[in-house]
């Protein structure tokens, strides 16, 4: 299927794209090198540094989502946490625009209640479900992630939700049920990225259903003890830790069991580079760049260093037996 995309659009190569924070962190130092030697700018930038405050306590706090630490293997790495601010100013969401930026400035419009979800398709028991009914279906986790983008940047977010597979479950899937279709929002009026013709709306994704069903994929409605930033996917979305970002859809309002492997956004606009399993792994370079490492965003300011990426995003022991005998090459 030919998709169109709006003229002169072009996704640029992650070694094209500069976090903003770095890039305002080296404009300064090349400020202080102008203005004087390069050893007294490195000494009173490194004591600028050392000497920096904490961040002003942030304001309009969202409200509160309360969780336990959660017992599945895997669930909780040991990582750093990246910082609230770099998690809700640094998106991928092209329904609000294609800038990192754009989502934290344009998701205001989003109205995240009434909200509703249906699981439909391949399964014993049809339902709609209200956000509300969602929130209470199952105890609420905190598990915290390591998330790595396509474009070669990573996060450690500490989600609140539960398993997918607890919803699934109670939809009695049939026996023909092979694979799970994701359906996020697509509305103009809310969303200005919809406009454009960078996808096809809305934006589906898919997994098979033994993925759906591991204890690591999870329906996430909050990060970092709150419910979800508009910017983020809320009010419910999916996070697949062990796959490149993009497929862990957001802003959830249909599930479907189907039989066929679904038709996927990136996989229909550019297969040769999206595959539909997307599984993060170091040794299958993008064709515009390689993946054999990763940039963690807000880690070590101006000097950020490029650190190696793990195969499965560093969950392998967990999902490594789902692609037992697979050619990972060839369905990348």
């Amino acid at each position: 299927m030919h998709v169109q995309r709006d003229p002169g659009f072009d996704i640029p190569a992650a070694s094209e794209i500069t976090p903003r924070a770095v890039y305002e962190q080296r404009r300064e130092l090349l400020r202080l090198l102008a203005a004087g030697g390069a050893g007294a700018a490195l000494a009173g930038w490194a004591q600028r540094s050392a000497h920096a405050q904490p961040a002003p306590a942030r304001p309009n706090r969202l409200a509160a989502l309360p969780s336990t630490r959660s017992g599945v293997a895997g669930a909780v790495t040991m990582e750093k946490p990246t910082a609230y601010d770099d998690i809700t100013t640094y998106n991928n969401f092209y329904e609000f625009g294609t800038g990192k930026d754009d989502p934290s400035r344009l998701a205001g419009s989003l109205k995240t209640r009434p909200w509703t979800v249906s699981v439909e398709g391949e399964v014993g028991k049809p339902r709609v479900w209200g956000i509300e009914e969602l929130l209470k279906l199952a105890p609420m986790e905190e598990r915290i992630y390591r998330l790595r983008c396509v474009e070669g940047w990573s996060m450690v977010i500490p989600w609140q939700g539960w398993s997918l597979a607890e919803l699934i479950r109670r939809a009695e899937p049939t026996s023909r049920a092979k694979f799970v279709e994701f359906h996020t929002l697509a509305d103009k009026a809310q969303m200005p990225g919809v406009n454009s013709r960078v996808l096809l709306w809305p934006y589906v994704e898919g997994l098979r259903i033994d993925e759906a069903m591991h204890p690591l994929t999870l329906l996430a409605f909050g990060l970092y003890g709150e419910v979800l930033p508009n910017q983020n996917g809320a009010p419910v979305r999916l996070v697949v830790p062990w796959k490149y970002g993009f497929k862990s859809a957001k802003s959830l309002v249909k599930i479907r069991l189907v039989e066929k492997q679904p038709a996927t956004a990136w996989n229909v606009s550019a297969p040769q580079e999206y595959g539909f399993y997307s599984n993060v792994n170091p040794k299958v370079d993008h064709p515009r760049w390689s993946q054999a490492s990763e940039r963690r965003i807000g880690e070590d300011g101006l000097f950020q260093r490029k650190r190696p990426t793990a195969m499965f995003n560093g969950y392998e022991a967990q999902v490594g037996p789902l692609y037992a005998g697979m050619d990972l090459k060839k369905f990348y």
